[in-house]
C-alpha cells in the first residue's frame, strides 16, 4: 500500500534543504493560498483577450484545439480545463488520479526524490495540481496533448506534480507550455515531472517556458526508459525569467533505448538561468544525445550536460554552443564519464561571439545590420530535432522566430 504520511515526513526533513546547484531561493516570499478559478469550456477559452491568448500561443497553447488530441489548463491552483478527444488517451488532474486509482502509486514519487532539495519537498507538502497524461498500450496520439500551467496571480507559488506514461507501443506527443498573465511580473513555479517510457514506446515532450520576468522557476524532472523506447525532450525558453534551475535526468534501463535532449535558451539581462541535462546509459545499445542552443543577451547561462555510460555498447554524444550577443556569460559544463571498456562518447562545446564578416557578408547582400544579425541568429537557433511531428516544430519555430522580433 501507498504511504503518504511517510512521504510528508521525509518531505518536511527536507523543507529547509538548498539545492546541489542554483541559486537558493527564499519561499517564504511567496503566497501559496489556495485560488479559486471557475472552468473554462471551449467557448470561454476562444473569447479570452487577444494578449491572453497571444500568451498562451507563445508557450504553444492552441485556445482552439483544433490540432490537439487533448488539454490540460491549470491557472494557479485551479484546473480549469481537462480532457481528451483521443481513445486511448487519458488526461486527468494528479488530485483527482490520486484519490480515485490505485495504479498511480506505482508512478509518484518513484522517479523524483520527494526530500531531493526544498523544491521538491514544498511541492509534496502543499501540493496544488498538476497532471496525468498516459497512452494506453498501442494508442497512438495523432495530435499532441497540450497542457498549460499558467500563473495570474501576483506574487504566487504555484506546486504542481506532473506523471506521464507511454505504455508498452504506444505513442505520446506532449507540448506543455508554462506562462504568466500579462499582467503578472513575479511569482514562482515548482513543477515535479516523472516520465515513464514503457518497451517499444515513444514519447516527445516539448516545453515552452513564457515566463515574467521577475519568475523563479525550479521544475524537477526524471525519466525512465525501457527497452527499445524512445524520449525527446525538448525545452524552449524565449523570454525573460530571474532564476531558472534544473537539471533533468533520464535512466535508460532497456536495450536499446535512446533519450534524446535539444534545448533552446535565450538569456536576457539580470536573468539567471542553471540548466542542462543527464542521462546514465544501463544496457547495451542504448543511445543518448544532448545538444544545447544558449544565447546571452546579458544574462548569465550555465549549461549543463552529464552522460554516464555504465556498460559496453552504448554510444552518446553531448553538443553545447552558446553565443554572447551583448554582454553577459555562459559558462558551458560538459562531463562524460564511461565505466566500461566499449563506449563511445563525445562532446563539443564553443562559446564565441557573431563573426564580424558575417554581418559584413550578408550586409553586403542588402540587410541591414538587425537584419544580418537576426539571420545569423535564426540560423544558430534552428536546431534539427529527429522525429518531432511537423505542428510541434512549428511551435518551436514560432516561438524562435518572436523572439528574434524581441531580441534585436
Amino acid at each position: 500500500m501507498h504511504n503518504r504520511e511517510e512521504l510528508r515526513q521525509r518531505a518536511l526533513r527536507a523543507a529547509n534543504k538548498p539545492a546541489a546547484i542554483g541559486a537558493d531561493i527564499d519561499l517564504g516570499q511567496f503566497d501559496q493560498s489556495p485560488v479559486e478559478h471557475r472552468p473554462m469550456d471551449k467557448d470561454d477559452l476562444l473569447s479570452l483577450p487577444a494578449i491572453e491568448k497571444q500568451r498562451l500561443l507563445m508557450a504553444g497553447i492552441d485556445v482552439t484545439e483544433s490540432e490537439r488530441s487533448g488539454t490540460y489548463i491549470q491557472k494557479d491552483t485551479s484546473v480549469v480545463r481537462c480532457g481528451t478527444k483521443q481513445a486511448g488517451i487519458e488526461v486527468l488532474p494528479i488530485k483527482k488520479a490520486l484519490e480515485k486509482y490505485d495504479w498511480i502509486w506505482d508512478y509518484y514519487w518513484k522517479l523524483v526524490a520527494v526530500d531531493a532539495d526544498k523544491y521538491t519537498a514544498a511541492v509534496e507538502l502543499n501540493l496544488h495540481d498538476g497532471y496525468v497524461i498516459r497512452a494506453l498500450p498501442g494508442a497512438k496520439s495523432i495530435y499532441p496533448v497540450q497542457a498549460c500551467l499558467y500563473l495570474d496571480k501576483q506574487n504566487f507559488q504555484q506546486n504542481v506534480h506532473n506523471i506521464i506514461i507511454a505504455e508498452e507501443d504506444s505513442e505520446l506527443h506532449i507540448i506543455t507550455g508554462c506562462s504568466t498573465s500579462p499582467h503578472m511580473t513575479r511569482g514562482a513555479h515548482l513543477g515535479i515531472s516523472e516520465f515513464f517510457v514503457k518497451k517499444n514506446a515513444k514519447l516527445s515532450f516539448t516545453m515552452i517556458h513564457n515566463w515574467a520576468e521577475d519568475m523563479a522557476v525550479r521544475p524537477r524532472s526524471v525519466a525512465r526508459v525501457e527497452e527499445g523506447g524512445l524520449f525527446l525532450n525538448n525545452y524552449v525558453c524565449m523570454k525573460p525569467v530571474r532564476s531558472l534551475q534544473m537539471y533533468p535526468t533520464t535512466h535508460l534501463v532497456g536495450d536499446n533505448a535512446t533519450a534524446r535532449f535539444y534545448s533552446i535558451i535565450m538569456g536576457s539581462p539580470g536573468s539567471e538561468y542553471d540548466v542542462g541535462g543527464r542521462v546514465y546509459l544501463k544496457k547495451p545499445g542504448t543511445r543518448a544525445e544532448i545538444v544545447a542552443r544558449t544565447i546571452s543577451n546579458g544574462g548569465k547561462i550555465t549549461a549543463r550536460g552529464h552522460l554516464i555510460g555504465e556498460v559496453p555498447d552504448i554510444k552518446a554524444h553531448l553538443e553545447c554552443k552558446g553565443l554572447i550577443l551583448s554582454g553577459g556569460i555562459i559558462h558551458a559544463i560538459p562531463e562524460l564519464e564511461g565505466h566500461a571498456d566499449g563506449v563511445e562518447m563525445s562532446h563539443e562545446a564553443a562559446v564565441g561571439k557573431i563573426a564580424a564578416e558575417e554581418i559584413a557578408y550578408l550586409m553586403s547582400r542588402g540587410l541591414s545590420e538587425d537584419e544580418a544579425t537576426a539571420t545569423i541568429v535564426r540560423g544558430f537557433l534552428s536546431v534539427d530535432i529527429p522525429g518531432l511531428p511537423p505542428q510541434l516544430k512549428a511551435e518551436i519555430d514560432r516561438a524562435v522566430e518572436q523572439s528574434d522580433k524581441d531580441v534585436m
